[in-house]
C-alpha cells in the first residue's frame, strides 16, 4: 500500500512540474515576440521584406465606344471615351543576384538583412492593336519595374533599353509608390515593338526576397554567403547548393506553370500586389501572386533550440523520478516528496538559465554553462540525500549523459525526430534491463 501510495505522490508532483515548464515555455514565446517586435524595427527603419517584378510594359490608350443612355424621349447611342491600357510580358527573363548579407542589432536581437546587386536582361515583343472602326488615342507607354520597398535603393538603379539609359521616375506605371519606371513616346496603332531591356541596382531589404515569374521564361540565379537559407514560394530551386559557405540557387520558370500574368491583369493595386508577393515568397500560406523567395534564416536560432529543448523537460523530470524511485525501492533508503519536488524544480531551472544564457552568448556555450550548473548542484544535493558521495556522482553523471544526448537532438536540425526517438527507446529498453529480475511483489511487502 505505501509503494502504490509513493507512487500516487511522485506522479503528482510530475505533473505540478509541467506548471514551470510551460510558464518558461511561455517566457520564450514572449522573447520570440520582442524578436518579432526588432524584425519589424529594422524593416521601419530601412527596408522590409523585398519583392522585384518585371519589367512590364503598359501602353495606356482612350477609344470612342457606343453606349446607351436613357433620355426622357427614350433610349438613345452615345460616343463616349472610355481609358484603357494594353500590357505586355516580357517574352525572357533573365536574373542574376548577389546577396550580401549582414546583421542589425536591436537591443539583445540580430535581425539578418541584406544588399542584393541585381542584374535583369528582359525581351518584350509588343504588338499595338490595329485601329477599328474609330480611331483609339495612344498614350505615353510606362514600361515599369516593381519593388515592395523602394526605400531599400541603394544609389539609383538603371534600365536600360537598346543599350541607351532611360530616365527613371518613382512609382510602378501612373502609381506613385511600387517601384520604378520610365516614359516612353507613344507608338501607333498596329506598330510592333521590340525591346531588349537591362535592369541594374542595388537594392537592400529584411530577411526575405521574392522574385516573381511574370514573363513567358524565366530563369533566376541568386547566390550568397548566408550559410542557412530557407527556400520558399510557389516554386522550389530547380538547382541549388547550400554549403557553410553560402547557397546558389536557380529557378527555370515557364508562364505555363504560374498564375502570375492573370494575377497581376485581375489587379488594379500594383503595390499591393507587390507587397503580397514579398510576404509570399517567405510563406506560402499567404494569398497574393506566384513567386519564388529565399529567407536568410538562422539555423542556431537560440530560442527555437530552447522551445524545443522544453519539450523534452519532462522526460528530464521523469527519467530522474524513476531513477530515485528505483533507488529508494532497491536500496530502502527514503527520499521525501519534497526532495523530488526540489530536484525537479532545478531541472526545470536549467531551461530558464538556457534561454538567458543564450540571448547574450552563443548557445553552445550558453547550454553548457546551464548544464553544468545544474548538474553540479544538483551533484552536491544528491550527495547528501543519498548519504554518498559515489551515489551523488553517479547521477551526475546520469543527468550529464543526458544532457549530451539532448544537446545532440537539438543541433541536428534534419534528424531531431529519430534521435530523440532513438533516444526514449534507448532509456526505456535501460530501465527494462536493469529492473527484469526485480520481484515487486517482494519490495512491495
Amino acid at each position: 500500500m505505501r509503494l502504490a501510495f509513493k507512487s500516487v505522490v511522485v506522479f503528482f508532483l510530475m505533473l505540478l512540474l509541467l506548471i514551470p515548464l510551460m510558464l518558461i515555455r511561455g517566457t520564450i514565446s514572449e522573447r520570440e515576440a520582442y524578436r518579432a517586435q526588432a524584425v519589424a524595427n529594422v524593416a521601419a527603419t530601412s527596408a522590409g521584406k523585398q519583392a522585384l517584378l518585371g519589367p512590364v510594359l503598359v501602353v495606356p490608350y482612350t477609344e470612342l465606344v457606343e453606349e446607351d443612355e436613357v433620355t426622357p424621349q427614350g433610349t438613345r447611342k452615345v460616343l463616349k471615351e472610355r481609358a484603357g491600357a494594353w500590357t505586355f510580358f516580357p517574352e525572357t527573363l533573365s536574373m542574376d543576384g548577389t546577396m550580401k548579407p549582414d546583421t542589425r542589432k536591436r537591443g539583445l536581437y540580430r535581425v539578418p538583412v541584406y544588399e542584393l546587386d541585381v542584374h535583369a536582361i528582359a525581351a518584350i515583343r509588343a504588338q499595338i492593336p490595329a485601329d477599328g472602326a474609330r480611331p483609339r488615342r495612344i498614350g505615353r507607354p510606362f514600361l515599369s519595374v516593381g519593388a515592395s520597398d523602394v526605400r531599400g535603393f541603394v544609389g539609383t538603379p538603371t534600365l536600360k533599353l537598346g543599350g541607351r539609359a532611360l530616365p527613371l521616375k518613382a512609382g510602378f506605371g501612373s502609381e506613385p509608390i511600387g517601384g520604378v519606371h520610365a516614359r516612353l513616346d507613344a507608338p501607333v496603332a498596329g506598330q510592333a515593338l521590340a525591346m531588349d531591356l537591362t535592369f541594374d541596382a542595388v537594392i537592400g531589404g529584411t530577411e526575405a526576397l521574392a522574385l516573381v515569374p511574370i514573363a513567358r521564361d524565366n530563369r533566376f540565379s541568386l547566390k550568397s554567403t548566408w550559410p542557412d537559407p530557407i527556400f520558399g514560394g510557389s516554386f522550389l530551386p530547380r538547382a541549388r547548393t547550400v554549403s557553410d559557405k553560402g547557397f546558389r540557387a536557380n529557378w527555370e520558370i515557364s508562364s505555363l506553370a504560374t498564375s502570375a500574368q492573370t494575377t497581376f491583369l485581375e489587379t488594379d493595386d500594383a503595390a499591393k500586389l507587390l507587397q503580397l508577393a514579398s510576404m509570399r515568397g517567405a510563406d506560402t500560406s499567404t494569398a497574393g501572386i506566384d513567386a519564388v523567395g529565399v529567407t536568410l534564416f538562422d539555423a542556431v536560432d537560440s530560442y527555437t533550440l530552447a522551445d524545443r529543448a522544453t519539450k523534452y523537460g519532462i522526460l528530464f523530470v521523469l527519467l530522474t523520478f524513476v531513477g530515485f524511485f528505483m533507488f529508494e525501492l532497491i536500496k530502502r533508503l527514503p527520499i521525501h516528496p519534497i526532495q523530488y519536488g526540489l530536484v525537479g524544480l532545478a531541472l526545470a531551472i536549467f531551461f530558464l538559465l538556457l534561454v538567458s544564457l543564450s540571448e547574450h552568448v552563443p548557445f553552445g556555450t550558453a547550454y553548457l554553462a546551464s548544464a553544468a550548473a545544474c548538474i553540479g548542484l544538483l551533484g552536491f544535493y544528491l550527495s547528501a540525500v543519498l548519504h554518498s558521495l559515489v551515489r551523488g556522482l553517479g547521477f551526475s553523471v546520469m543527468l550529464a549523459t543526458l544532457y549530451a544526448a539532448l544537446y545532440g537532438v537539438l543541433v541536428s536540425e534534419d534528424n531531431a525526430l529519430v534521435l530523440g526517438a532513438g533516444l526514449l527507446f534507448v532509456v526505456l529498453a535501460t530501465i527494462m534491463v536493469v529492473t527484469r529480475k526485480v520481484d515487486w511483489y517482494a519490495l512491495q511487502r
